[in-house]
C-alpha cells in the first residue's frame, strides 16, 4: 500500500532549510508580512462590520400607511367606468388630479388648494423644526436620513416609477432613467461627500500682510441659512421634489417645496416617504413640507405670499422664464439668494468628423423623445454638418415611423412614447410645426395631436420630425417641451456653426459629437450654455458638478455638487490670533486722538511699504523710514 507523503507548507520548508543549510528564500521574508496584512484587514473588517457599523433604519409601508397602489388603481378603474375626468374637480373649485395617459381622474373630486392660513401654519411648523434640527444634529445624522431614503428607493423602484407614470404620463423606462437613476446618484454622492465639503475649513494663508500672516489664522464655517423654499416643475415628480430636499436638510436647513398643481397626487405620496425617513431616524417630520395651490389669480394671493415671505432665506426655482420674472419681482421685497433654472433649447451638434451615425441616431431619439420631450435638458435642436445630414435624417425618419404611442401602465404591449402632461399646449405645438413648414422646413413625421383608440381622453402628441429648420422658423428659437425633433443643416465653417448653436434665447445644455478633439474643445469653449457633453448625452450624470444655465439665457445660479450644498449655507469667515497671548493693538501714532497728522501719515505709509514690499531693498528702506519720524 502506498502512503501519500504529507508535505509541510512552503513556509515551514523555508524555515527548516534555513536552520539546516543556512539557505534563505525570498518567501521566508515576504510571506509572514502578507499573512499579517491579510489577517489585519480581516480583523478590522469584522470589527467595523459587526461592532461599529450601524445599519441604516429602513422605511416600511406596512398596512399601506404611505400608499396603496392596489387601491389607487381600483379607484381609477371606478372613475374610468363612470367616465370621470377633470370636469367634476373644476366644478367643485378644486385642482384636478388626472392621469395624462387616459385623461381619467385619479382623484374624482380633485384636490383642494391650500389656503393662506394653512401655508402660514406650515411655515411656522417648518421654521420651528429647523431650529431644533440645526442645534441637535450632526452631518452624520443628516446623511443617515438620506441613506434611509436611498435604501427605500433601491427596494421600491417599481412602485415609485408607477406613481410617477400615473401622475405625469411618462413611460416606466423614462421614469427610471429620469427619476430613479439621477436620484440614486445625487443621494449617494451627498452621502459620501457632504461631511468633507461642509466641515469647517482653514485658509492656507490668512493674509498677505508680512506681520499679520505670522500670528493671524482664518477659517470658514458653513452654517444653515434657516428656512428655505423651492418651486419646482411637474416633469420629474419624484426627482424634482427630492432634489431641493437633499441639500437643504444636509446643510441643516428646513425646506418647503411648492410642487406643480399638475402632480400634487404623486408629490404628496413622495413627501410622506421622505417624512417617514425623518420619523424612523428620530426626527421631526415637519422639517420638510409640501405646498400646492391653484395658479395665481387676482382674488387669491397665496402663491405670491409664498414667494414674498420674509421667513425664507433662499429660493430655488425650476420652471419657465415667465413665472421666474413674477417670482423675481416678488423677491425684490425680501432680497434673498436664489437659483433660477429656466429650461433650454439645447443643441446637439454632429460634426463631419463623426462616423457612426447609427449609434448616434439612438442617442438623438432617446434625448428627444424620452418623457415625450418634456425635459429641461432634452435635445431641442440637432445641428448636423453637411457630410452626415442626409444619411442621418433618413435613419431618423425610418425609426420614428416605427414608434408606438401609448401606456405601459394599462396595457402589456411594448410602447415607445407616452403621454404629455396635458393637452393645453397642443394648439401651440401644431402652430409651430405649421409655421416651420411655411418658412421652408420639411415635415417628415407626425406634427399633430394623436387620438389614441384605447385612451380617447389621453394627452398624446405624435413623435415629429422636422428637417431643414432655419432661423426664420419660430420653433428654432422657442422651447418646445414636446416630442418634436428639429434638424438644422450645420455650416461647414466652425465659426458659423458656433453662431448657429448660440442663436437661441436659452443656454442650459448642449452636446457635441465628433472625432477631432481640438475642434470639439474649441466649440465647447465658445458655446453659451451652462453644461456641455462631449460625445455623450444623458448616459452620464455627474452629481459632483454644478448644474444650471448660462446667465441671461437660462437663469443663473447652480444647484448640484459642492456649489449646491455651499449655496444653502451662511459661509461665515472667522479670523483669530494663533497665539492667544498676543493682542492686536492700534499703534499709538494712529490712535485717537491723533496727535500729529504728518507723523501718522509717514508711519502708516512706510508700514504698508514694509508689509507688502516685494524686495529686500524695499523692506530695508521702509524700516529706515519708520525709524525716521517725520514731525
Amino acid at each position: 500500500m502506498d502512503f501519500v507523503r504529507d508535505e509541510s507548507p512552503q513556509l515551514e520548508m523555508d524555515i527548516i532549510d534555513l536552520l539546516q543549510n543556512g539557505k534563505f528564500s525570498f518567501s521566508l521574508m515576504i510571506k509572514p508580512i502578507i499573512y499579517t496584512l491579510i489577517m489585519s484587514y480581516l480583523i478590522k473588517k469584522i470589527i467595523t462590520d459587526n461592532i461599529f457599523y450601524h445599519k441604516p433604519k429602513t422605511i416600511s409601508n406596512e398596512n399601506n400607511k404611505l400608499y396603496n397602489l392596489q387601491q389607487i388603481f381600483k379607484e381609477i378603474e371606478k372613475n374610468t367606468a363612470q367616465n370621470i375626468d377633470q370636469t367634476l374637480a373644476l366644478k367643485k373649485g378644486n385642482i384636478p388630479s388626472v392621469c395624462p395617459m387616459t385623461g381619467i381622474a385619479i382623484v374624482a373630486e380633485g384636490i383642494p388648494s391650500m389656503t393662506k392660513p394653512q401655508l402660514i401654519d406650515v411655515i411656522e411648523k417648518t421654521e420651528k423644526s429647523q431650529k431644533y434640527w440645526k442645534k441637535t444634529t450632526t452631518i452624520k445624522d443628516r446623511v443617515a436620513v438620506l441613506q434611509t431614503i436611498y435604501d427605500y428607493l433601491l427596494a421600491n423602484q417599481e412602485d415609485i416609477v408607477k406613481i410617477c407614470s400615473l401622475d405625469s404620463g411618462k413611460l416606466g423606462i423614462d421614469a427610471s432613467l429620469g427619476e430613479i437613476l439621477v436620484s440614486f446618484e445625487k443621494l449617494k454622492w451627498t452621502i459620501n461627500n457632504a461631511e468633507k465639503i461642509l466641515k469647517t475649513s482653514s485658509a492656507s494663508a490668512s493674509s498677505e500682510h508680512l506681520f499679520m500672516k505670522l500670528y493671524k489664522g482664518t477659517k470658514v464655517q458653513y452654517e444653515p441659512l434657516g428656512l428655505v423654499s423651492a418651486v419646482v416643475s411637474w416633469n420629474y415628480p419624484f426627482h424634482n421634489l427630492l432634489n431641493p430636499i437633499i441639500p437643504a436638510i444636509t446643510t441643516g436647513n428646513g425646506v418647503i417645496v411648492k410642487c406643480s398643481e399638475q402632480v400634487i397626487f404623486s408629490s404628496s405620496i413622495f413627501m410622506k416617504i421622505f417624512k417617514e425617513a425623518l420619523i424612523i431616524n428620530g426626527h421631526d417630520p415637519d422639517l420638510i413640507n409640501l405646498f400646492y395651490c391653484l395658479p395665481p389669480s387676482a382674488d387669491d394671493d397665496v402663491c405670491d405670499y409664498f414667494t414674498k415671505c420674509s421667513k425664507f432665506k433662499h429660493l430655488t426655482f425650476i420652471g419657465s422664464k415667465q413665472v421666474a420674472s413674477q417670482i423675481l419681482r416678488n423677491l425684490s421685497d425680501v432680497i434673498i439668494p436664489n437659483v433660477m433654472e429656466l429650461g433650454g433649447k439645447d443643441c446637439f451638434v454632429v460634426l463631419d468628423s463623426w462616423s457612426d451615425i447609427d449609434m448616434i441616431s439612438s442617442i438623438i431619439m432617446r434625448g428627444t423623445f424620452q418623457s415625450s420631450g418634456q425635459n429641461c435638458i432634452g435635445i431641442e435642436r440637432v445641428i448636423i454638418q453637411p457630410k452626415n445630414y442626409d444619411a442621418l435624417i433618413e435613419i431618423l425618419h425610418q425609426r420614428i415611423k416605427t414608434m408606438k404611442i401609448g401606456s405601459d401602465l394599462f396595457a402589456s404591449e411594448a410602447v415607445d412614447i407616452g403621454a404629455m402632461i396635458s393637452d393645453n399646449r397642443f394648439d401651440r405645438l401644431e402652430y409651430l410645426v405649421q409655421d416651420a413648414v411655411k418658412n421652408g422646413a420639411r415635415l417628415l413625421n407626425g406634427g399633430k395631436r394623436y387620438n389614441h383608440p384605447d385612451y380617447p381622453k389621453g394627452f398624446y402628441f405624435e413623435p415629429t420630425l422636422l428637417v431643414d429648420v432655419n432661423d426664420k422658423c419660430l420653433i428654432a428659437h422657442e422651447e418646445v417641451f414636446g416630442p418634436i425633433l428639429c434638424c438644422i443643416k450645420g455650416d461647414s465653417n466652425i465659426q458659423k456653426l458656433i453662431k448657429q448653436a448660440n442663436s437661441d434665447d436659452f443656454g442650459l445644455g448642449s452636446s457635441i459629437f465628433g472625432s477631432d478633439e481640438n475642434t470639439m474643445k474649441y466649440i465647447a469653449d465658445n458655446l453659451e450654455t451652462g453644461n456641455v457633453a462631449l460625445n455623450d448625452f444623458a448616459t452620464y450624470y455627474p452629481s459632483n458638478l454644478p448644474f444650471g444655465g448660462y446667465p441671461g439665457k437660462s437663469g443663473y445660479g447652480k444647484f448640484g455638487g459642492s456649489d449646491g450644498l455651499l449655496g444653502l449655507t451662511n459661509q461665515k469667515s472667522i479670523s483669530y490670533n494663533k497665539l492667544s497671548f498676543f493682542k492686536t493693538k492700534i499703534p499709538g501714532k494712529i490712535d485717537y486722538p491723533i496727535k500729529n497728522n504728518r507723523s501718522a501719515w509717514w508711519f502708516i505709509k512706510n508700514l504698508n511699504a514694509l508689509s507688502y514690499a516685494e524686495t529686500n531693498c524695499q523692506r530695508i528702506k521702509a524700516i529706515f523710514n519708520l525709524c525716521r519720524d517725520k514731525k
